[in-house]
């Protein structure tokens, strides 16, 4: 049965139950949200039930419980990279057209970079990341410009850390990985072949504010066969003018 923490408030076991979901899954039976979020099921589907009054949640047709319209209008007014993302549309709009594979948007957020914004193409490359979903920054292109652009400090953490392989090219011995972030900043890019899937490959370069400090990813994920490399001018000019519409006043 699953473990039920005392002394716990009511709020802080709704949001276990709201992180239960994932990208990958957005519809849970009760039962595996009980399991998740480690509540006994009698709790979690009062909880759940109260969710759903309220629109934060909402049952199917076989009643599996997914995220609602209410959450996610609530979520996406009050989110931090509501502005990043206004400014960064366009210009994701403009690549997508000219490379028609996937163009991504991520943040840092921990340990992972998380992706707010996605387009794709119909017949793109396999691509593991999704809107709202996550990857750890040491394997994927994002994560290495954010890493190589960001704290030294969670940088020196993550290198002290254990990490994981996706492919035999993913990058998990500390001192090729500082190597690797080294070239990021000497470049000014991160261009990974075969790092997530083997098929893929991720190219990406940072958004800058007007602090110059790395606040987001643009990345490029295409063909495993040496192409995207010729799209670096194009994703670095891309980030230059996500800069200057979040920042007016920035010059580069």
């Amino acid at each position: 049965m699953p473990r039920t923490y005392t002394g716990e408030s009511t709020l802080a076991r709704a949001i276990r139950v709201l992180s239960a979901f994932e990208p990958d899954q957005p519809a849970l039976s009760v039962s595996t949200i009980a399991r998740r979020s480690q509540l006994h099921v009698a709790t979690a589907s009062r909880i759940v039930a109260e969710l759903v009054a309220h629109g934060l949640l909402e049952r199917g047709e076989n009643r599996e419980v997914r995220v609602g319209v209410r959450l996610w209008e609530l979520a996406s007014r009050a989110s931090p990279t509501l502005s990043l993302h206004q400014a960064a549309m366009p210009y994701l709009s403009d690549i997508h057209a000219v490379v028609d594979h996937h163009v991504q948007l991520g943040v840092p957020d921990g340990d992972d970079v998380l992706f707010v914004e996605r387009l794709s193409a119909k017949n793109a490359v396999i691509n593991y990341s999704r809107i709202a979903g996550r990857l750890p920054l040491h394997a994927s292109s994002s994560g290495h410009v954010l890493l190589a652009f960001g704290p030294q400090d969670q940088r020196e953490r993550i290198l002290r850390q254990p990490m994981k392989a996706y492919t035999a090219h993913t990058i998990t011995d500390p001192a090729k990985l500082r190597d690797a972030l080294d070239l990021v900043r000497r470049r000014g890019y991160a261009l990974l072949p075969g790092h997530i899937h083997d098929d893929a490959a991720g190219l990406a370069v940072p958004v800058f504010d007007s602090l110059g400090k790395a606040i987001a990813a643009l990345s490029i994920i295409g063909p495993n066969d040496d192409r995207l490399n010729a799209h670096v001018p194009l994703l670095l000019a891309a980030a230059r003018g996500i800069r200057r519409a979040l920042n007016p006043s920035a010059t580069t």
